[in-house]
């Protein structure tokens, strides 16, 4: 398994395809919400597993917060840990970044799983995407 920043066209065009699988084909979010502004200007993260793009997110330093976004593994490649390794991958930058606190707006039936890598809800829930989500954060140490 290789995580790493995205340096090229290509590593961003893998990116691009995991998250229009995963967000616009299976949770039906419309294309014009899923590529945003903010694309252009974040930190974009492609896992690999035997070459293969199997994993992606984005990352975004919002006020004192390293913002962890657009977090999703391709449907073929879930329950392996991938999504906790891109987590902590994420997490290292942010730290390196010297940010103290990290932050999601998580959907909500993987509240728990971000539970379980420190995050706390701080939120009530609400629609994004027409999807339920809450926010969380997480003290960096």
């Amino acid at each position: 398994m290789e995580i790493k920043i995205v340096e090229t066209r290509e590593e961003l065009e893998h990116v691009y395809k995991i998250r229009m699988n995963v967000f616009v084909n299976e949770q039906n979010v419309p294309p014009e919400e899923e590529l945003d502004e903010h694309d252009a200007t974040a930190t974009h993260f492609i896992a690999y597993d035997n070459g293969l793009p199997v994993a992606a997110s984005r990352l975004r330093f919002v006020e004192e917060y390293g913002k962890l976004e657009r977090i999703c593994v391709a449907k073929e490649h879930r329950g392996k840990s991938i999504g906790k390794q891109v987590i902590l991958e994420m997490e290292k930058v942010i730290r390196d970044k010297d940010y103290k606190k990290a932050k999601l707006n998580a959907q909500t039936h993987a509240e728990n799983f971000y539970k379980k890598l420190g995050y706390e809800t701080i939120s009530g829930e609400f629609l994004d995407a027409g999807i339920p989500h809450v926010t969380m954060v997480k003290q960096m140490k």
